[in-house]
Formats: C-alpha cells, sequence, structure tokens
C-alpha cells in the first residue's frame, strides 16, 4: 500500500480529465490518494500551491509516489527537491519548467519555473521517475519535456496521438500509467 499524490496543471482541477478513474483505480487496489484543488487561475503561484499542499506532506515517506500532470510536475520538484524522507517514485504527464510561449499559461506559470534546480537532490530524494509525454501535444512541445529529462537523466516515453493527455485528447482513463504504477509496486513487494 503507498500513498499517492496526483498534482493537476494550470486552469485544472482535482475532478478533470483522468484523476478521477485513477484516484478510483489505486484506491480499489488498497493504496490512500490524494488529489487536492490548487486555486488557478486566479491566486495560481507557488507559494498559494506550496500551502495547500502542506498537509499533506504528512503523506509523503518511502512508499509514497506523486504523479503531476502539466504544471503539476516543476511543482513536485520544488516539493521533492527538499524533502527530508525520500519517496518511491514520480510520474510526469505532459511536464515543462519554462516558459511555453503562450501568454495565458506563461503568466500564472511563472512562479513556478526555476533554472537552478538541485538535480542531483531531486534525484537523491526519489527513487524512480518516469516521463510521458505526446508527440502531438498542443501546448508543451516535447523538446520542454525533454529538459526535465536531461536534468533526471531519463527517457521520456512518448505516446502517439495523446495530446495534452486530458479530456480533450480522450483521456479520462490512463490504463498505461495505472499499469506503471501497479508495476512498480509489485515489483517492490
Amino acid at each position: 500500500m503507498a500513498n499517492i499524490l496526483i498534482i493537476h496543471g494550470a486552469y485544472g482541477n482535482a475532478q478533470e480529465n483522468w484523476f478521477p478513474w485513477l484516484k478510483k483505480e489505486l484506491e480499489s487496489l488498497g493504496n490512500n490518494v490524494f488529489i487536492p484543488n490548487f486555486p488557478t487561475p486566479e491566486k495560481q503561484n507557488l507559494k498559494n500551491w506550496l500551502e495547500i499542499l502542506a498537509p499533506y506532506e504528512q503523506y509523503l515517506n518511502k512508499d509514497s509516489i506523486v504523479i503531476g500532470h502539466s504544471l503539476g510536475p516543476v511543482f513536485l520538484l520544488h516539493v521533492i527537491e527538499k524533502l527530508k524522507i525520500p519517496i518511491k517514485a514520480a510520474f510526469f504527464v505532459s511536464c515543462f519548467l519554462s516558459p511555453l510561449g503562450n501568454p495565458d499559461f506563461d503568466k500564472i506559470n511563472a512562479s513556478f519555473y526555476k533554472s537552478d534546480f538541485n538535480w542531483a537532490q531531486i534525484k537523491a530524494n526519489c527513487k524512480e521517475f518516469y516521463i510521458y509525454h505526446s508527440d502531438d501535444d498542443p501546448y508543451v512541445p516535447i523538446e520542454i519535456a525533454d529538459k526535465i529529462a536531461r536534468g533526471l537523466d531519463v527517457n521520456i516515453q512518448v505516446i502517439e496521438g495523446a495530446g495534452h493527455f486530458n479530456e480533450t485528447a480522450g483521456y479520462v482513463t490512463f490504463p498505461l500509467l495505472l499499469g506503471a504504477i501497479k508495476q512498480l509496486e509489485d515489483l517492490n513487494d
């Protein structure tokens, strides 16, 4: 059993895309799953998101898994970098850590961008990283996701035609991600 934290992105919420489906599936396997709602787009900034996350930090331990979508992964990099106890794994979907060239997103995402992440500390604080990206993401070019992959020394798993892995792209379920989490948990039993 693991504590699993799912982080949505800008303009998002806990009830969209594949998040409710994944929560239900993971809970049916005996996991504790948390999907906080973060302020967005109004009052969206790193400080406010960290305040919302604070009550959930007690669930981050050696058996924990974090999952971030869109803005979620760069937020999770801030969290992972400061952990006192390393976690088991992080799954990043449609990730980025720099402006996207879209004024609607870049303005509200600006406080999350950081050019001096301590990649060695982040890797020491999380045993496994997995990155999923689409070959046709309309918001996040794969070259931007590649910056995170290089920092973490991992490969990107490219999924054809998945868009931004959101409901618009047909992602109300995400069996590939569920399978990877189940496999990770099976390997550690």
